[in-house]
């Protein structure tokens, strides 16, 4: 993929016809990377049962393998997969602001698009919204939180630590108030951490997926303050 982007990129008279087709393939791979984390299936019901369901009414998941739900006290609902999924995209939509300008858009959009694409099939194949207009709606309240999103973390970047991980306590925890500070501290050292190893790849690793997000731990939670100063 990166090879033939470059071979594309070289010639300026497709330049503006090719980005468009590169970022589409290329984002559709760092797309799923960033899903793994929220990743969850759902139960297979017999007849009459009804899902499962958090104290708020949203439908439960069974968490895949590798996902934060094995670490933390996230329940496997679509808002927790859509929020950690956003967390993902915030630190590759960072780094894709370092792309040529021209290019840049291309590839800010087509990521957003993959989410979208994934979000609504998701509410239809997982959780049987099959009105057209209902997940229309979902979509256009994701598209709002997404916006929120890019700001609070933004903010984070600025401000620092505090503020990145009050970011995270809303957006991922849902802003409970039973959530372990420690956790908070891992995911917040996690952002910086990755956000450090992206400034370091090139524009071709990057749309090559020539990394790996991992996973915060206890490994992440002292580096905030050290990627902060």
């Amino acid at each position: 993929m990166a090879k033939f982007a470059a071979r594309l990129r070289a010639s300026k008279a497709l330049e503006a016809t090719t980005e468009p087709y590169v970022a589409y393939g290329a984002t559709e791979h760092l797309f799923k990377l960033c899903t793994t984390g929220g990743d969850y299936s759902m139960t297979n019901l017999g007849a009459g049962e009804d899902k499962p369901t958090t104290s708020a009414g949203e439908e439960l998941g069974v968490p895949k393998p590798g996902s934060w739900y094995e670490n933390y006290d996230i329940l496997p609902t679509f808002n927790a997969w859509a929020q950690i999924t956003f967390l993902h995209m915030y630190l590759l939509t960072v780094r894709l602001r370092m792309f040529p300008a021209d290019h840049a858009r291309h590839w800010h959009q087509n990521l957003l698009d993959h989410f979208f694409y994934a979000a609504e099939d998701r509410m239809a194949v997982f959780h049987g919204i099959e009105a057209r207009s209902v997940r229309n709606k979902y979509l256009k309240d994701l598209f709002v939180q997404w916006r929120g999103v890019l700001a609070a973390y933004d903010e984070g970047l600025i401000k620092g630590d505090a503020v990145m991980a009050a970011a995270v306590w809303r957006n991922v925890f849902g802003a409970r108030e039973d959530v372990d500070a420690v956790h908070l501290a891992e995911i917040t050292g996690w952002i910086y951490q990755n956000l450090r190893e992206l400034e370091k790849k090139g524009d071709t690793q990057v749309a090559s997926v020539s990394f790996n997000f991992g996973r915060p731990g206890k490994a992440a939670a002292g580096g905030a303050a050290r990627a902060a100063a």
